[in-house]
């Protein structure tokens, strides 16, 4: 029987994150584009809200990220997160592993009171999680396009019509 569990990654694990990263984007299309240098810079910068590892027979295989925007919706501020990165060692993906772990951090970023996330990615991917482009497209972002995603974390909540969605700073600055 495995043993499969998702906690909180602390600054111990940074090594160790950086490992699963590089390892998950080495071999993908876009390959490895200093994902693992944002995360350390995005917590340096004191906007980390979620990061969490999936440790499979006390192995760490899995790890997603979540970090603080500064969102603005219909006139008001709105506590909002980016997810960016989920990364899986690559033997381990297609398991479940990543939809697992983005569904452990949001369920902490509800608890913690964050409104709405953000991610940038593969359109049929995000959307079984809830994000959703037409939600993204009422906010104005510099990663406006089909690929910027959205989801208001209380599933009962009213979109807003409108707003502006900045990433933190790191990510202007990535590669």
């Amino acid at each position: 029987m495995r043993d499969d569990v998702v906690s909180p990654a602390g600054v111990e694990h940074a090594e160790l994150v950086d490992t699963i990263i590089r390892a998950a984007f080495s071999d993908t299309a876009h390959g490895y584009q200093g994902e693992g240098a944002l995360v350390r810079q995005l917590a340096a910068d004191g906007d980390e809200l979620v990061s969490v590892i999936h440790w499979r027979d006390g192995v760490a295989v899995g790890h997603a990220f979540f970090s603080r925007m500064d969102v603005e919706a219909d006139g008001s501020p709105l506590a909002a997160a980016a997810l960016a990165p989920v990364s899986v060692l690559p033997a381990f993906q297609g398991q479940g592993i990543g939809a697992g772990l983005i569904r452990a951090g949001l369920a902490i970023l509800k608890d913690k009171g964050i409104d709405i996330s953000f991610v940038l990615g593969h359109e049929s991917y995000y959307p079984r999680f809830g994000y959703s482009p037409k939600l993204a497209a009422r906010f104005a972002s510099p990663f406006a396009g089909p690929h910027l995603m959205a989801m208001m974390l209380d599933s009962e909540a009213d979109w807003p019509q409108g707003g502006r969605a900045d990433y933190a700073p790191a990510f202007g600055r990535l590669g």
